[in-house]
């Protein structure tokens, strides 16, 4: 065998074809990997494995900061020499980098923390109860009840423990020291945490207009975190990885969705719009008490209040490889369930040059009439890169076309 028998490892291996992350089949004479739609490292036992994306480090760093909306924030210099050489992870870490030294050059984010304590010099209000709970008698201090501004934050302590996560995950050493010196800044005042999803839901929940500037820095290390385990079963446990597998169907919904947004100016783009109603279990036949299904597509695109197109957005050149019957189906679904127009789209990054808009037609075999259609259209990143990114003022027209192509086709 190649890979060791231990449980932990066969259970990782299991974990990470169930989750689609990494495919591992062990053969006669070696193993053989299948990559899916996630990009990253991963040390599979003493077999490191690199999956790279197909774009060139600066246009992809160029496309992340888009889709998630961070600042075009001058990277270090070091970052800026191997941005062409880095990893997924190592672009993430980078802009992290930069996104908390623009945090800490303005002064990180502090709060008022009420306390209670003995004080030779009283400040605050004296505590009258503190007081009488000792009879009247005074010393040399004063209970006193006050508030001073605390660096020590949730906000913070997420930083911090991104930061940490941030070093260990890069493979880059100049960054691994980077987020160990901008983490050794905020230590000095911030207690570390356990870095979890509820830790990072608590505090994007309480960022306001006072604490804006953190939001970039909390996605990336959400970003961080999803990318360092791996779901192993239906509880949804999550297993630490020794690595980082970055999920590019997720980076690419996110581009789409933001490219839409932006050009599409009389359309409301609804993300992941739950089709409820669609589908229910007929009446006395549902003996398990189950939830109906509800199908979620990526995008629901309104126009004058009413939905006019239904689109998914995948990681998958379908010009260059067949559409998977799973996505075939459930795109079917989503044509026929607006009965009025019956059609639904698939939008895929493709660099051929000669790629265009494919549909299928849905029909009903016994009626012999049509009953829904399917169209699936290209995107190339390398194209869009160049739209999002030019100054010149004749380039939102073209930005507007390309999207109306993306939501409606030819």
């Amino acid at each position: 065998r190649f890979l060791d028998e231990s449980p932990a490892t066969r259970h990782l291996l299991s974990g990470l074809g169930e989750s689609r992350l990494l495919g591992v089949e062990e053969l006669r004479r070696g193993v053989r990997l299948s990559a899916f739609s996630h990009v990253g490292r991963v040390d599979l036992v003493g077999i490191q494995v690199t999956i790279r994306p197909k774009l060139e480090g600066p246009s992809l760093l160029r496309l992340l900061r888009y889709a998630y909306g961070f600042r075009q924030l001058r990277l270090l210099a070091s970052a800026e020499q191997g941005i062409d050489k880095f990893g997924f992870e190592d672009l993430l870490v980078a802009q992290l980098n930069a996104e908390v030294e623009e945090i800490l050059s303005r002064g990180v984010h502090r709060a008022y923390r009420p306390r209670r304590e003995q004080l030779k010099s009283p400040r605050g209000r004296i505590d009258v109860d503190g007081v009488a709970r000792k009879g009247g008698s005074i010393g040399s201090s004063l209970p006193c009840r006050h508030h001073p501004r605390s660096e020590d934050t949730p906000l913070n302590r997420v930083v911090m423990a991104g930061l940490r996560l941030a070093a260990a995950t890069t493979t880059d050493p100049l960054l691994a020291r980077e987020s160990r010196r901008n983490a050794a800044v905020l230590e000095q005042g911030v207690k570390p945490i356990r870095l979890d999803f509820a830790a990072i839901d608590r505090v994007e929940r309480v960022i306001n207009r006072l604490t804006e500037v953190y939001q970039p820095t909390i996605a990336i290390i959400r970003l961080l975190v999803e990318a360092s385990g791996v779901t192993t079963d239906e509880t949804g446990t999550v297993q630490r990885l020794s690595g980082f597998l970055f999920d590019m169907n997720r980076f690419f919904q996110a581009l789409v969705g933001r490219f839409l947004a932006d050009n599409l100016p009389a359309c409301e783009i609804i993300e992941e719009y739950k089709l409820r109603g669609m589908m229910r279990y007929a009446a006395g036949f549902n003996p398990q008490n189950r939830h109906a299904p509800t199908p979620r597509p990526d995008f629901v695109i309104g126009e004058k209040g009413r939905p006019v197109a239904v689109v998914d957005a995948k990681y998958r050149d379908l010009w260059e490889t067949s559409l998977p019957r799973e996505m075939l189906y459930q795109l079917v679904v989503y044509a026929i369930s607006r009965r009025d127009s019956p059609c639904s789209a698939i939008i895929y990054p493709t660099a051929s040059p000669a790629s265009r808009e494919a549909r299928i037609e849905v029909a009903d075999v016994f009626a012999g009439r049509p009953i829904g259609q399917v169209s699936l259209r290209p995107l190339s990143l390398a194209t869009l890169d160049s739209l999002i990114n030019d100054p010149n003022p004749g380039s939102r027209a073209r930005r507007r076309e390309v999207a109306r192509f993306l939501a409606f086709g030819e």
